[in-house]
């Protein structure tokens, strides 16, 4: 048994996970999912660079869309990132309101199968796509699998605080976490195993046998999720929790927490993206064949997943459980900002990869799983709409304002988008700071919990 119920504490982080498991039987069913959920992604994702990376244009962009900016004077491959990003974004705004109706008429053991069933079905439609080589079927697949991640990720998180209180989350996130991490090596591997032998559009069965078994994990774990909410005397999952379709987006706008949560997202979303762009610019510098950089950047990935795994398995659990989630916002802020003032001075390209790992590993392993947590203080209705909107709509319109924001900085040299950098981590940090001081005022573990009836708010709205 481990220290935290009063046993002798296991030995290492093998003997804690086992005890882990002991202590709390739904943990397997969500390691079991996210590693699932991530390896059906991970598998796709080297699909995905193919496609963009292709030299054949009309294998990525229809041939009316290439036709339309050519009789427009306009290299489409010169904007390719900008493109992607305002298609995204447009597509997120135009499924958020489909989404919400589906979570508001629905009961949860209705629209979390559907959710993933209906991405099974469109994984099987690309499978048709690419083994008949239509035109046009990469940008298709490059923003479906966009799109996908995206709520498929929301989805899950917004599920496992229907099954963890707070106390848990801080305690176990750290392994759920490290499941998608190991799934995030796996699927990579599983794709250069067996693509040059099966094809392409094999991996998108592949993609959907994974798939399915994240279904099974939902139906597994359901059971515990009702057993938490009569527990704690919440409203059941299990009909619908009604409200308005667009509640999620409106939440945010109306509620404190949730603003400063969006806020931290957004800024945190804009670190990423001029980091990741001006790491390509520099990487085309620095490295004169798409091999070196292609080696450059698979070596920036491992080490990425590796910290991210190190992380997850030995210090989010003990950091998150002893101190809260204070911590796991606030340093990747303070490694940021100082990674930030490096590359402002200093922008060589493996500096850029230093602080590319420590960012990436940051959020990853610390900032996303203490994020997570505040969902479990809260109600149903803020969990799955206002957590989905700012996790989808609003995040990629982060990426779309980003993107066009370094189009610009990058006129003027590395130090200046990196000063800028510098900016919004500091502004990312802040609003970590406002976003804590929000979250010391939702109720304890045991009192009623906002936002479960429509409209509800930390202070209203108890059951």
């Amino acid at each position: 048994m481990s220290s935290d119920i009063g046993g002798t504490p296991p030995a290492n982080t093998l003997g804690r996970f086992r005890a882990a498991l002991a202590e709390s039987p739904p943990l397997l069913w969500s390691f079991l999912y996210f590693f699932c959920l991530l390896s059906g992604y991970y598998v796709l994702r080297p699909v995905r660079e193919a496609m963009v990376a292709s030299s054949d244009i009309e294998a990525v962009f229809p041939p009316a869309l290439i036709a339309f900016f050519a009789e427009r004077g306009i290299a489409l491959g010169d904007f390719i990132p900008q493109f992607i990003f305002t298609s995204v974004f447009l597509i997120m705004l135009a499924l958020q309101p489909v989404y919400g109706w589906l979570v508001s008429r629905f009961p949860r053991r209705v629209f979390l199968p559907v959710i993933y069933g209906f991405f099974i079905a469109t994984l099987l439609g690309f499978y048709a796509m690419f083994d008949s080589g239509m035109d046009g079927r990469g940008l298709a697949f490059v923003l479906w699998l966009t799109v996908f991640n995206l709520f498929a990720v929301a989805v899950f998180w917004s599920f496992m605080a229907d099954v963890y209180t707070n106390v848990e989350a801080r305690k176990y996130y750290g392994y759920v976490g490290a499941a998608g991490t190991i799934g995030a090596f796996l699927g990579p591997t599983l794709t250069g195993l067996l693509v040059q032998r099966l094809g392409i559009p094999s991996m998108m069965l592949v993609s959907c046998g994974l798939l399915a078994m994240c279904v099974v994990c939902i139906l597994r774990l359901r059971p515990y999720a009702v057993l938490r909410e009569q527990a704690q005397g919440q409203k059941s999952g299990e009909v619908p929790m009604g409200g308005e379709v667009l509640a999620g987006l409106k939440l945010v706008v109306k509620e404190p927490l949730l603003r400063w949560l969006a806020l931290m997202v957004v800024l945190g979303v804009g670190v990423g993206t001029l980091l990741y762009n001006e790491q390509i610019a520099i990487a085309r510098a620095a490295f004169d064949s798409a091999e070196e950089r292609t080696a450059f950047f698979s070596k920036i990935d491992f080490a990425v997943n590796t910290l991210t795994l190190v992380v997850q398995l030995f210090i989010t659990r003990t950091l998150m459980s002893r101190f809260g989630i204070a911590p796991a916002l606030l340093i990747p802020g303070v490694a940021i900002i100082l990674g930030f003032s490096i590359l402002s001075a200093s922008p060589l390209p493996i500096i850029v990869a230093i602080v590319q790992v420590f960012t990436r590993a940051s959020e990853f392993s610390l900032a996303k799983p203490a994020r997570e947590t505040i969902y479990t203080r809260v109600g149903r209705e803020w969990r799955y709409k206002a957590g989905a909107a700012i996790d989808t709509v609003i995040y990629r319109g982060g990426d779309l304002t980003f993107v066009w924001v370094h189009k610009f900085l990058s006129v003027f040299g590395s130090s200046v988008v990196f000063g800028a950098g510098l900016l919004i981590a500091a502004g990312m940090t802040a609003s970590a700071w406002r976003l804590l001081r929000e979250e010391a005022k939702l109720p304890s573990e045991r009192a009623p919990r906002p936002g479960d009836a429509a409209g509800a708010t930390p202070t209203a709205g108890k059951e």
